[in-house]
């Protein structure tokens, strides 16, 4: 998988399936819910960011935490999803059609970032990184955001070395979807957000999947 392949592929799948995905992905994780609530402890966010929001269930949450809030998914179908949701449900945000690793914001835009459960669909290991660069230039250098990816560290794999995978999605007919995946090893994790512009404060496993949380890149390091 090379040049927009992944991307594409990933587009692709998501748009295919973004109905019934959406239908399984009502709450946000706690991990992020506690992300969320310390980073804004001492007041709300002036512009967050949802780096592939899904059906938008993070960007909901968000917008409880922030002054304004955008979700970005390079799937039309989920951002579909996101739209009805946030018009069922009252809460404002732009949502934006993008690739996680080239971001359509300028530098320093957002002050707060969630980037859960996307990362580990891009490929190869360059486009992954680009992700993270990406992410600490539109995050100010008093920014915080937390990143997730599924992890090698889950009862599901027994593999102790990261490594690229499929996993079907069945739509409710029984027809499968295969979707792209890296599986991370935490120390691969790590070593991806110590190759990026990212300053780690933080990094955890939790319920089997990576977690960072990161702060921007000083202003001399973009």
């Amino acid at each position: 998988m090379d040049g927009d392949e992944p991307r594409d592929g990933v587009r692709e799948t998501y748009d295919r399936i973004a109905s019934h995905f959406a239908s399984t992905r009502e709450y946000p994780w706690p991990e992020v819910e506690s992300f969320v609530a310390d980073a804004t402890e001492s007041g709300p966010a002036t512009r967050a960011l949802d780096l592939g929001c899904g059906n938008g269930r993070h960007v909901e949450l968000l917008s409880a935490h922030a002054d304004g809030v955008v979700g970005l998914d390079v799937s039309r179908g989920l951002l579909d999803e996101a739209v009805a949701r946030a018009a069922e449900r009252g809460f404002d945000a732009g949502l934006v059609q993008g690739d996680a690793s080239r971001l359509p914001f300028a530098d320093d835009a957002f002050d707060l970032a969630v980037y859960v459960a996307t990362i580990h669909h891009l490929a190869p290991r360059a486009a992954r990184v680009a992700s993270l660069n990406e992410l600490a230039r539109v995050l100010d250098a008093d920014g915080r955001a937390v990143v997730s990816a599924w992890s090698t560290a889950h009862d599901t794999f027994d593999r102790e070395d990261g490594f690229d995978t499929t996993v079907d999605w069945t739509l409710p007919g029984g027809e499968t979807v295969p979707r792209f995946y890296h599986i991370y090893a935490p120390d691969e994790f790590d070593a991806d957000l110590d190759a990026s512009d990212l300053e780690v404060v933080e990094s955890t496993v939790s319920s089997g999947n990576c977690y960072a949380v990161v702060a921007g890149a000083e202003p001399h390091g973009r």
